[in-house]
């Protein structure tokens, strides 16, 4: 039994040496809202043909030594398919503080621009909802996103780039 409760010093060292990974979520917050509805009441009046448009970007910057901020902003404009004239405009910029220690170089660039975000789109899908269904229209039910394969796309479109700049 003794034999048990001993521990190796070697292995004890080993682990100090390896830094720490550390990942948290502090907030959740809204950094940006905005809803416009330029042609009501007029738009109710006709059966309503959406077309959607969609734009989604995502960023991040530190803000202290191991806090980071990232935004994921998403941006939907809705015609009316037939005459063209914009039923809503709404835009959404969902933000959260993340502390992260440990993870340096690409694997923290993929934590910021494929993780977060990833935990964070469906706070912004459901603000969204929220806010054209209180703007008078049927919700605007967003298909969930992959930010693992944008995040890819991105790199692959920015080293493809750096070669078109090289040759």
């Amino acid at each position: 039994m003794a034999e048990d409760n001993n521990t190796n010093p070697a292995a004890g060292a080993q682990a100090e040496d390896k830094p720490q990974l550390k990942f948290s979520l502090q907030r959740i917050y809204v950094k940006d809202i905005s809803f416009e509805a330029p042609n009501s009441p007029e738009v109710f009046k006709q059966p309503f043909k959406p077309k959607v448009n969609l734009d989604l970007n995502t960023t991040s910057n530190q803000v202290a030594e191991d806090q980071f901020e990232v935004v994921v902003k998403v941006t939907a404009r809705v015609d009316d398919n037939e005459s063209g004239t914009t039923s809503f405009l709404v835009e959404v910029e969902q933000a959260g503080l993340f502390r992260i220690s440990g993870i340096e170089g690409a694997q923290l660039d993929q934590t910021l621009g494929a993780f977060c975000p990833n935990l964070l789109f469906p706070y912004a899908r459901e603000c969204v909802d929220s806010l054209v269904n209180r703007g008078g229209f049927p919700p605007l039910m967003l298909a969930p996103v992959n930010f693992e394969a944008m995040y890819a796309q991105r790199k692959q479109r920015e080293a493809q780039q750096a070669e078109g700049t090289q040759a």
